[in-house]
């Protein structure tokens, strides 16, 4: 009789567990994200002026026109099928630094910079960590605005104030260096664009 009682006991507790954790907790942290942080809980998606989200402003997107400026590499393809879209995929890489591959792709970034006259900078041959990188530091977002200038027909003055207005800086103001968000600055230059043309 004792072992039934026990064992109604712990199937009451794996209930009331279960209860807390997989409902009760879930729930108040959903609600709590929802009220409190909603564009970080959903993803901190970015909408376009027809609310059609083009991406997370915390994942790296590939851009390979002139006319934007460049983030860093990815170990995967961006925008590969229905699956990715609108906002693309991103990924990291287990390849070690002496793989051959990984060597090839860094040399032959180096070589297109160097037929640019171009310093290859880190941060636009390396891919990041965890190769999810949105951001690249000032130098390499300032060597980017005369391509880019020219490319959309404007003046590099014009770009500087939305890679400043872009700028992330360090984490907790101490962690990291500062660094521009990559699609916020693309679809700022966008934006202008489209004010442009409508002014025009």
């Amino acid at each position: 009789m004792s072992i039934f009682r026990e064992t109604i006991k712990a199937v009451r507790i794996t209930l009331v567990i279960w209860l807390l954790t997989a409902i009760i907790y879930p729930l108040f942290v959903l609600l709590v994200g929802q009220s409190i942080f909603p564009v970080s809980a959903n993803g901190s998606m970015m909408l376009n002026i027809n609310a059609q989200p083009i991406g997370s402003t915390l994942i790296g997107q590939g851009f390979t026109s002139e006319r934007y400026f460049h983030g860093r590499p990815s170990a995967v393809r961006y925008s590969q099928g229905k699956k990715a879209q609108p906002t693309g995929i991103s990924g990291g890489s287990n390849l070690a630094p002496t793989n051959p591959e990984l060597k090839q792709r860094i040399l032959k970034q180096v070589e297109e910079f160097q037929d640019e006259s171009k310093k290859p900078l880190a941060d636009l041959i390396y891919t990041s960590g965890s190769g999810l990188d949105p951001h690249i530091s000032l130098k390499a977002a300032r060597q980017q605005i005369e391509r880019v200038a020219q490319a959309r027909g404007i003046k590099g003055d014009d770009i500087i104030p939305l890679i400043t207005k872009y700028i992330d800086g360090r984490f907790l103001g101490v962690f990291g260096e500062p660094g521009v968000n990559i699609l916020r600055l693309n679809y700022a230059l966008d934006l202008q664009e489209i004010n442009r043309q409508q002014n025009q």
